[in-house]
């Protein structure tokens, strides 16, 4: 993962009940003192929401985002080829460049394509839905958090279906936070539309880091994943990770809230080196692949909050709810949070609100 993951340097609570994972300071803050809110961005209403405005610039930002990990990947893997890289996530790359060309040379991959830089979407990715579906994880879940990417539509559709309340993270969180979705919010001809990224701008609520709300289970989108170890790679931008340090700080998962990841086959590899992940990486408890499920009884630690340390200035940049969060808390604390390296990212634009 690109190293953009955070963790509290200050612990505390205050009076919203959410206590940051592993915090100890006793120190506790008013109600007042900040309260981060997503904002309804894009109306329900469908006559005043611009579905074509919204996936032209959502395209058009994803393609810039591919590029720039393009660029990147090229880099370190021609560096490690010469041995002159020393980017301790530089070997990564080499493992989501072996996947992505096998899944395209071998045509397991699905539209969009190429599948590079992206979670690819795959041959089977219903089949490894329904085996998801079954599992008694599911079953007994009342909330799932679900990645927006393709390859998981089908299990955000089960999950609506199911009744269950749908967790989802708004586009690379350009636009705010998570949106939530409910059954009782739609009607079923709008079910299958509700799991793509235009159907939860247009129909999910908004949430921001004062939610109070309880994730049951997660499920995340990968490029490779090691089913001895739990061990997972994504697509290198780091947003899982950034999703799950806020569900811990909000308190709305622990560390034994299970994480499942849905692949294909060919996605299973047995190089993932545990002893170069990351402090945020976060691992899989269940691997569910069109013909499988396999339970990885995973020994890695899963991160406990948020690493301010390792989040880069131009990743804090683009992540409003991240802007608002670190200084609210320096606010409180009167202390400066540290950040991590730079980095270069992908440029990005502020959405138009459109109407119709």
């Amino acid at each position: 993962m690109v190293s953009n993951m955070i963790r509290l340097s200050t612990q505390f609570t205050y009076n919203h009940n959410y206590l940051c994972a592993n915090q100890k300071l006793n120190r506790h803050f008013p109600s007042s003192s900040f309260r981060l809110r997503s904002k309804k961005i894009y109306s329900s209403d469908a006559k005043e929401f611009d579905e074509s405005a919204f996936e032209a610039e959502r395209l058009s930002l994803d393609a810039k985002a591919r590029e720039s990990m393009a660029q990147t990947s090229k880099r370190l893997i021609e560096a490690i080829a010469k041995e002159e890289e020393e980017d301790p996530k530089a070997w990564k790359w080499v493992i989501r460049k072996r996947v992505w060309d096998l899944m395209e040379a071998q045509n397991i991959a699905l539209n969009p394509r190429p599948v590079h830089h992206r979670i690819p979407n795959f041959v089977g990715a219903s089949a490894a839905a329904k085996k998801l579906s079954e599992l008694e994880v599911f079953g007994l879940a009342k909330c799932v958090k679900v990645n927006p990417d393709s390859p998981q539509k089908q299990v955000r559709f089960l999950t609506l279906s199911d009744g269950k309340k749908l967790l989802t993270p708004q586009p690379r969180l350009r636009t705010g936070f998570f949106s939530v979705l409910e059954s009782s919010m739609l009607i079923p001809s709008t079910i299958n539309e509700a799991c793509t990224s235009v159907g939860v701008a247009k129909y999910g609520r908004p949430i921001g880091l004062d939610e109070k709300i309880k994730v049951d289970l997660i499920v995340i989108g990968s490029v490779a994943v090691d089913p001895k170890t739990g061990a997972r790679l994504g697509k290198g931008e780091g947003f899982a990770e950034l999703e799950y340090g806020m569900l811990r700080y909000m308190g709305a998962i622990d560390g034994s809230t299970p994480v499942i990841t849905s692949v294909h086959d060919c996605q299973l590899v047995d190089d993932i080196p545990v002893e170069k992940l990351l402090v945020h990486d976060v691992p899989v408890d269940i691997i569910c692949t069109p013909t499988q499920v396999i339970f990885t009884n995973t020994a890695i630690p899963k991160p406990q909050g948020i690493y301010w340390e390792k989040l880069s200035p131009e990743k804090l940049g683009q992540i409003r709810i991240l802007r608002e969060l670190k200084s609210g808390i320096e606010r409180e604390t009167g202390q400066k949070l540290s950040c991590g390296p730079s980095e270069k990212l992908p440029p990005t634009a502020h959405r138009r609100h459109r109407r119709s």
